[in-house]
C-alpha cells in the first residue's frame, strides 16, 4: 500500500511539472519570439504611417509575412498547451512535436528515427516516459549549445528503446547529476521497471532510456 502510494505520488508531480514546463515554454516563447515578431510588425507599420507617403504592395507584402509568422509560431505553441491530451493518445507524437517545435522557433536541427511498432503502454507509464525525454531535451537546451539533435526510438517484442543525443559541450554527469535533475530521471525510469543511462563527452551527451515489453506493463512499485 505504502509503494502504491508513492508511485501515485510522484504521478501526480510528474502532471505537475509537464504543465509546469510548459506553461514555462509558452511563457518564453511568448516574450522572445512571438513578442518580438509583433514589434518589428508594429514598427514597420508606424513607419508607413509617419512617412505621409502611399503605402506600397511590397511594403504590404512585408507585413503579411511579419503577421503570417507571428500566427504561425502562436499555432504552434497552442499545440504545447494541448499536450496533455495529446500524451492520453500517443506520447511518440509529443516527442515528435517537441522536436518539431525546437526546429521552428528556436532553429535547431533534429534527426529522428522510429524503428519497429509504436507500443502499447498504459497512460501512467506514458506520462513518466516522456517527462523523462522532456527533462533530458531541457538539459541538452539549456547546456549543451548543440545545432542538432538526434532521437531513436526502437521497439522489439520485448524492450522498448529511446535514445536522445546531442553533439554540443558535454558535462561532468557526476559533478552535476542534482542541477540536470538526472536523480529525479532515474528514479521515475525505476518506478515504470525501466533502466536509465547518460553519457556525456567531448563530443556530446546521449540519454538512453530501455523499458521491457515482457509483460502487460503492469505498474511496478
Amino acid at each position: 500500500m505504502e509503494s502504491e502510494l508513492y508511485f501515485q505520488s510522484e504521478l501526480v508531480k510528474t502532471r505537475i511539472e509537464i504543465k509546469d514546463q510548459t506553461l514555462s515554454e509558452i511563457s518564453k516563447e511568448l516574450h522572445d519570439n512571438i513578442g518580438q515578431i509583433i514589434s518589428v510588425g508594429i514598427m514597420q507599420l508606424n513607419m508607413y504611417l509617419n512617412s505621409g507617403t502611399p503605402v506600397q504592395q511590397n511594403e504590404l507584402n512585408d507585413l503579411k509575412e511579419i503577421l503570417a509568422k507571428s500566427l504561425d509560431e502562436i499555432r504552434i505553441l497552442s499545440r504545447i498547451i494541448n499536450k496533455d491530451n495529446l500524451l492520453q493518445s500517443n506520447f511518440i507524437e509529443a516527442i515528435q512535436q517537441d522536436l518539431e517545435r525546437i526546429k521552428k522557433l528556436k532553429n535547431i536541427q533534429y534527426q529522428y528515427h522510429l524503428t519497429g511498432e509504436i507500443p502499447n503502454i498504459s497512460q501512467e507509464h506514458d506520462l513518466f516516459i516522456y517527462r523523462i525525454f522532456q527533462e533530458a531535451l531541457h538539459n541538452s537546451l539549456k547546456h549543451s549549445h548543440s545545432d542538432l539533435f538526434e532521437v531513436n526510438i526502437n521497439t522489439t517484442d520485448t524492450i522498448f528503446h529511446l535514445e536522445m543525443k546531442d553533439f554540443g559541450v558535454g558535462y561532468d554527469t557526476s559533478q552535476t547529476s542534482s542541477g540536470l535533475g538526472l536523480n529525479n530521471m532515474k528514479l521515475r525510469a525505476k518506478l515504470i521497471g525501466a533502466r536509465l543511462n547518460m553519457d556525456s563527452g567531448p563530443s556530446g551527451t546521449s540519454v538512453i532510456l530501455e523499458y521491457p515489453l515482457i509483460k502487460t506493463n503492469e505498474t511496478t512499485y
